[in-house]
């Protein structure tokens, strides 16, 4: 799917999706865990696929400082175990879930609004 680029300077957006590929300001991604936040690109998330998640895994998001974590769990939407994101909780930090493209759009739009977001993306099983 391709998306209408905003022209919000300087913020990664993404603009395009599909299930081989994310693209960030038109550069290509492959599909792999990816963390994006307006300013930076992560492709080092140790999080490999939605079964892997641990609590690690979204203590780590707390050094990206987001006030909202949107995780793209793939072609649908899975719902982690509270007790694996309780960091973000105890820190005040909102987690959305939703399938990756939702994920993407949603990302776009709360960016542009100037929101500290983060999206985690993981790969479809």
């Amino acid at each position: 799917m391709k998306f209408h680029l905003d022209n919000s300077e300087g913020l990664n957006l993404f603009s395009s999706y599909d299930a081989e590929h994310v693209a960030i300001n038109k550069q290509r991604y492959p599909a792999q865990p990816i963390l994006v936040t307006p300013d930076s690109i992560h492709t080092d998330w140790p999080a490999t696929n939605f079964a892997s998640l641990c609590p690690a895994h979204f203590e780590y998001l707390l050094t990206l400082e987001p006030e909202l974590v949107l995780l793209g769990t793939g072609n649908k939407i899975l719902f982690p175990h509270p007790s694996l994101f309780a960091a973000l909780i105890q820190h005040n930090i909102g987690l959305e879930v939703m399938d990756n493209q939702a994920a993407c759009r949603t990302y776009n739009i709360l960016a542009s609004e100037g929101r500290r977001v983060v999206v985690a993306l993981l790969a479809s099983a």
